[in-house]
């Protein structure tokens, strides 16, 4: 019988810079949402443009999405989903704004 605490005795980095990376990310997003002259309409982009980047590093830090058999085919899922997702709220911003 292996001992498989041995596999375990291993400093999680990949989950400690995934962690600083997404809290940076956070307060960047909390920064140019309170103390930058830049236009509303800039600062929602840059803020959505960081909660995806955001995301990603999650998914691929904290979920694992590539390892595994089908590694691959899990990526092509998550990009089909953001796709589909920025679709939606495009699509749902640009029909609130066109109703004005």
């Amino acid at each position: 019988m292996a001992n498989k605490s041995v596999d375990h005795k291993h400093f999680p980095w990949s989950h400690v810079i995934g962690f600083v990376m997404s809290i940076a990310l956070t307060f960047l997003a909390v920064w140019l949402g309170l103390y930058t002259d830049l236009a509303l309409n800039t600062v929602i982009i840059l803020v959505f443009g960081l909660a995806f980047i955001q995301a990603g590093i999650q998914l691929f830090m904290f979920m694992h999405v590539t390892e595994g058999e089908n590694g691959i085919w899990q990526v092509g899922k998550m990009l089909s989903a953001a796709f589909i997702a920025l679709v939606i709220v495009i699509g749902t911003v640009w029909v609130i704004n066109g109703m004005h």
